[in-house]
């Protein structure tokens, strides 16, 4: 009986012209919206990889200097992008895509392609997760606000209630039947995203990005469900088929243009952040205490030589200018640290406010998640941040050691390529699919919940199911 009645619902659909107009739209739109993810991404990564090679063969070929003359000349650090970017662009256009990483300073990423858009271009933009997350619950709406309204209107809703079928089997198949249609729609479409998934990438990198796919593919499907299974609970509940849809265009509304950006507005309220100018000013006080240093250059002094025996510095065996110099790094990293540390669980703060928001709709949690195992979220960027800064840091010890170990004194020094060639070339490697899990466990434990609460409102509002 389950499927007869599946059956039934798919060939009403198919039959019904909306259906073929809505899902040749919806298809289409995907198509196009992969494209472009795949455009953007092949043209970026091209883009960062020319020239992350350009500043490392600036870096390497620079003349011989001053090691520290070496340390300021610098070089920059481009974060590369995921290849499911494509699908999901998440935060990257708003953190910037690249630091400059040079002596004494932790610079704020560069490059942020969302500066240069207009305020409409800002407001959202054509990718594969807009239309998983805005169309198709638009397209789920439109086709199944009548499933059990559409019925009870017609009249055979009281012929199916008299032969005696089973509530349950009748929402059952009407679920498969819904499902199938979409399946129409989606099968089509993530096909379409796999093969331009594998085009960006050798067969390794496909490979890598599997679970991560995967993981995307189940968040989405677990959407789709939850959207089917409030839509069949609001049609069997609403008197008429108009009710039904007047409900459900609301709620589609409220999920996927407004509850998003005010949940927004209120975690910025709650946490709010310093502006730029205020930040960077309580960075420069705390940076400027020359007491602070001298006392810690001082402490420095009477470790090296009590470690080197000896009771004067002119005896210590190195150039306390280098050791003065990676002195001064290791107290700017520990301003660094507190300010950027606080500024960084500000926006951790805001981002969790963002995800338990999901309470209200179910669009937040899969955002969240989407972005998530995309890895362009504000958890993915902040890791990289720790990446670069961790190497900028390396850059500064190895120059650094190279004066204490090698210089004298009132002499000058110079450096040449073999002390270049020491600093290793940046490497970045995305965290695994699970660390990505994990940063967003409210949002996964709310899609759950959604999904089981709305299946349990379909179920409870079947049960009332009366013809009349």
């Amino acid at each position: 009986m389950v499927m007869t009645i599946a059956r039934k619902e798919l060939r009403e659909m198919l039959r019904d012209g909306r259906f073929r107009a809505l899902a040749v739209t919806v298809f289409a739109l995907s198509v196009v919206s992969f494209a472009a993810g795949w455009k953007h991404y092949t043209d970026v990564e091209r883009q960062h990889l020319q020239a992350q090679e350009a500043t490392r063969a600036q870096w390497l070929n620079q003349p011989a200097k001053n090691p520290h003359s070496a340390a300021h000349y610098g070089m920059y650090a481009f974060k590369p992008k995921s290849r499911l970017s494509l699908v999901d662009t998440g935060v990257d256009p708003y953190v910037g895509v690249a630091a400059w990483l040079e002596a004494h300073k932790q610079n704020e990423f560069r490059y942020r392609p969302a500066q240069d858009r207009t305020a409409i271009q800002r407001f959202g933009e054509l990718t594969a997760a807009e239309g998983f997350l805005v169309i198709l619950p638009l397209f789920i709406v439109l086709m199944s606000f009548a499933t059990f309204a559409g019925e009870r209107e017609q009249g055979t809703l009281r012929q199916l209630l008299g032969l005696g079928v089973a509530r349950r089997d009748l929402v059952t198949g009407k679920a498969f039947g819904v499902a199938a249609a979409l399946a129409l729609v989606v099968v089509p479409a993530t096909l379409v995203g796999v093969a331009t998934l594998a085009f960006t990438s050798e067969f390794s990198g496909l490979r890598d990005d599997m679970p991560r796919a995967v993981l995307v593919a189940i968040v989405y499907l677990t959407f789709f469900a939850t959207c089917v299974a409030i839509c069949l609970g609001v049609s069997a509940w609403a008197r008429t088929s108009r009710a039904a849809l007047v409900v459900l265009l609301a709620f589609w509304f409220v999920n996927s243009l407004i509850v998003t950006r005010a949940a927004a507005d209120l975690a910025a309220w709650l946490r709010p952040t310093p502006s730029a100018i205020e930040f960077q000013r309580g960075l420069e006080r705390d940076l400027a205490a020359p007491e602070e240093m001298r006392l810690r250059l001082e402490r420095r002094r009477q470790e090296l030589m009590r470690q080197y025996n000896v009771q004067t510095m002119d005896a210590v065996p190195i150039n306390f200018s280098g050791i003065s110099l990676q002195e001064g790094e290791e107290r700017a990293n520990d301003v660094f640290d507190a300010h950027y540390g606080r500024l960084f669980e500000t926006h951790e703060a805001q981002n969790r406010t963002l995800q338990w928001a999901g309470l209200a709709a179910p669009m937040i949690p899969v955002r969240s998640l989407s972005m998530a195992l995309a890895g362009t979220d504000f958890a993915h960027h902040r890791d990289f941040v720790k990446a670069a800064e961790s190497y900028r840091r390396g850059i500064q010890r190895v120059l650094n050691d190279d004066i204490a170990r090698n210089s004298k004194p009132g002499v000058a020094y110079v450096a040449g390529p073999a002390l270049w060639a020491k600093v290793p070339e940046f490497a970045y490697t995305l965290p695994s699919a699970g660390w990505a899990l994990r940063q967003t466990a409210p949002s996964l434990l709310l899609l759950v919940a959604w999904c089981v609460a709305s299946v349990w409102f379909a179920s409870r509002a079947t049960r009332r199911l009366a013809a009349d």
